[in-house]
């Protein structure tokens, strides 16, 4: 029983180190003029396979013609995700303007 614990231990280790983080970047018009930011959080079930809540970047600039959007699973997404096996995977959304 101890060494299907320390297996099954040591796979969720290797598996967590191994997963890979991810950035989208999408400049609109002429990209951020200033620094004022807003984030969202996306979410997901099942992998990021069915999308339950997406945030829309547009509305997050505000009606800005300019503005910059990062879309990234962060370390905190990433956590969220593992915890719940995958289950939920969120991700994050930050628009620059």
């Amino acid at each position: 029983m101890k060494k299907i614990f320390i297996k099954a231990a040591f796979l969720v280790l290797v598996s967590s180190t191994m997963t890979s983080c991810y950035v989208q970047t999408h400049v609109v018009g002429q990209g951020a003029k200033g620094n004022e930011k807003v984030k969202r959080w996306n979410h997901y079930l099942i992998g990021g396979l069915v999308p339950v809540g997406v945030s829309k970047p547009e509305e997050m600039a505000g009606g800005a013609k300019d503005y910059t959007e990062v879309t990234k699973k962060s370390f905190v997404n990433g956590l969220v995700s593992g915890i719940t096996f995958g289950i939920y995977s969120p991700t994050t959304t930050t628009v620059t303007k």
